[in-house]
């Protein structure tokens, strides 16, 4: 049985072949990030095994793949790429990989949120065009941070904030304990939050979950943290929540067309942050990733 990596950037490149262990599945390893879905057949060359960083696979292009059987997705979001159900049709396996880097994102939804609280990017790039911008900020000691679902990115979030002196309240789908977070309906922590930061994957229940009444019950000059996906939120809503003023900032990593075209709004509003989702992106979560999706690959040949 053999495999591919069919859109491997250089860093996990070197990782793939270090970790690689004698009697793995063959894996080649196609180093160009940058393929387009119409190149999968020729990429994949009838392998069974398609493992995937960011490139769709659309169910029409799957069809003309053969031999394909399963395809390791490098990550949770693989619905923002694929629609698994319609590859299972075809008997394609979707697997993915969770947990590998659940600090990584919460640092980066942290330090989001901090940019966010004091204005650092706003100043900074005022300076840079030679204007001395000097603004409160919002000292967030003593303020309520509401996570917007609660899996381990949201735990580690949660660590992070009781330690920084913060109050954490969460909502989530299901039932969850967890010392310290206290966890309320959605339109409670909506409405209690100095912070909201979401937390969801994406799936038919989620997709738009924040909507224009949902921004509406948050508390004037909340600050908003997406580093879960964009389509959760209504963009329209929050663009015009941004510019009215009733959200303050938001720091965003997820976006509703990646990448983020250079004239789109959200570029042209000064009280956003805006990174590129990268919120994942650390040597430690790469390794993470890249060893869990070998462990698929080991699983998969062994049946």
């Amino acid at each position: 049985m053999r495999g591919v990596f069919v859109d491997a950037n250089e860093s996990l490149a070197v990782i793939m072949e270090r970790l690689e262990k004698s009697g793995d599945p063959k894996i080649r390893i196609n180093r160009n990030p940058d393929i387009k879905p119409e190149d999968y057949p020729a990429v994949l060359d009838g392998a069974e095994i398609a493992i995937v960083d960011h490139t769709a696979l659309p169910t029409d292009i799957a069809k003309t793949c053969a031999g394909l059987k399963h395809v390791v997705f490098l990550g949770t979001g693989a619905r923002s790429y694929m629609n698994p159900e319609e590859l299972a049709e075809l008997g394609i396996s979707v697997h993915l990989i969770k947990g590998y880097g659940d600090t990584a994102v919460a640092e980066s939804a942290i330090a989001l949120m901090w940019s966010s609280a004091r204005v650092i990017a706003q100043m900074d790039r005022e300076m840079r065009a030679g204007n001395w911008l000097r603004e409160d900020g919002m000292q967030l000691t003593g303020k309520t941070l509401g996570l917007i679902g609660f899996g381990g990115i949201a735990a580690e979030v949660a660590r992070i904030a009781l330690g920084s002196g913060m109050k954490v309240i969460a909502w989530n789908r299901s039932p969850k304990m967890h010392p310290g977070v206290e966890f309320l309906d959605l339109d409670t922590v909506l409405g209690k939050s100095d912070v909201v930061s979401i937390h969801l994957l994406l799936n038919d229940e989620t997709r738009g979950l924040i909507t224009r009444e949902k921004i509406a019950k948050m508390k004037q000059g909340v600050i908003l943290i997406n580093t879960a996906r964009g389509a959760i939120v209504d963009e329209q809503a929050m663009i015009d929540a941004l510019q009215s003023g009733h959200i303050r900032h938001a720091g965003l990593d997820v976006y509703n067309i990646e990448p983020l075209p250079k004239d789109h709004p959200l570029t042209k509003i000064p009280n956003v942050t805006l990174s590129a989702h990268s919120a994942f992106r650390t040597p430690e979560a790469s390794e993470n990733l890249i060893h869990a999706a070998l462990e698929h690959c080991r699983r998969i040949v062994k049946g």
